[in-house]
């Protein structure tokens, strides 16, 4: 299954400017978040919250920012 991070990766670019900036506030390289971001590799829960408190997500939009499929076009 893959997730549409696209509202994530907004408030990432309004919030740190770059994915760089952002790796290094959640102690990761900016090569994990891009494949974070790309769906080659999952978020962990540890990571989720951390993100959302350095983004200022309420956790109620987890889903928002997390799970939200990507459509599926056959």
């Amino acid at each position: 299954m893959r997730f549409d991070y696209s509202r994530l990766k907004g408030r990432i670019k309004m919030i740190f400017d770059t994915q760089e900036r952002f790796a290094t506030a959640m102690g990761i390289s900016a090569r994990t978040v891009s494949l974070k971001l790309n769906n080659a590799v999952d978020w962990t829960q540890q990571e989720i919250i951390l993100a959302c408190e350095l983004l200022k997500i309420p956790y109620r939009a987890i889903p928002d920012y997390f799970f939200t499929v990507l459509a599926k076009f056959n």
